[in-house]
């Protein structure tokens, strides 16, 4: 009886230790700078909507430590990482159907493509270098944009730092892509495309191919 007991327990330890072992998460948290606004970050983690963090504050086990310039100091997964803008310490996911976009270099090198936002076509721009998706005025009137209640601050652009209001866009559509909820900045002056940022791009797998750049969702 004894034995048949320990061998019950034995068998029970075995099947916890199978569990916690599949229930565990095989990758380390995958975090995504995609903006900096004053004493706060906002942080893409773990494929979640973007989120504002204060200095000092953490979500979902992601720490901001310090905010210098365009850089920011995490502390998750047991250390410290200093990262910037557009940066993403990303776990690799796979998945058998992904919704895909391939897009054609211009003769400049510049990746073009007509999208939408909102459900109204816009001709996008791929810039790496911007934290989220950046419109200018003439096409956030067209696109009926509402920046009433959104998030004024400043913003870097390769023409010198620009006022902006942060908003969310309901929705937004690359090729065979749409991703709903997206973080964008709103110029007040005019920009010559809609500039497709990191709030949009942090979401995807880029794999650029000479004059080609296939874009897959992730999240």
């Amino acid at each position: 009886m004894r034995i048949k007991r320990r061998l019950s327990a034995l068998g029970a330890l075995m099947n916890l230790a199978l569990f916690l072992a599949f229930a565990s998460p095989a990758w380390a948290t995958d975090v995504g700078i995609a903006g900096i606004f004053p004493g706060k970050a906002l942080l893409t983690i773990n494929g979640g909507p973007p989120r504002i963090v204060a200095v000092g504050a953490a979500a979902d086990g992601v720490k901001v430590v310090s905010i210098l310039g365009d850089t920011v100091t995490l502390e998750f997964d047991g250390g410290t990482r200093v990262m910037r803008v557009g940066q993403n310490v990303a776990a690799q996911r796979s998945t058998s159907t992904r919704q895909t976009a391939i897009l054609t270099a211009d003769a400049r090198g510049h990746f073009m493509t007509t999208g939408y936002i909102n459900g109204v076509s816009v001709r996008f721009m791929v810039d790496t270098g911007a934290s989220m998706i950046g419109i200018g005025a003439s096409d956030a009137h067209r696109l009926a944009l509402n920046t009433i209640n959104g998030e004024r601050g400043m913003a870097s652009t390769a023409n010198g730092t620009a006022y902006v209001t942060r908003i969310k866009l309901d929705s937004v559509r690359v090729g065979d892509i749409t991703v709903n909820g997206v973080d964008a900045l709103v110029h007040e002056t005019n920009i010559p495309f809609v500039l497709l940022g990191m709030s949009f791009l942090n979401r995807m797998e880029m794999v650029r191919d000479g004059g080609t750049m296939t874009l897959k969702k992730r999240f």
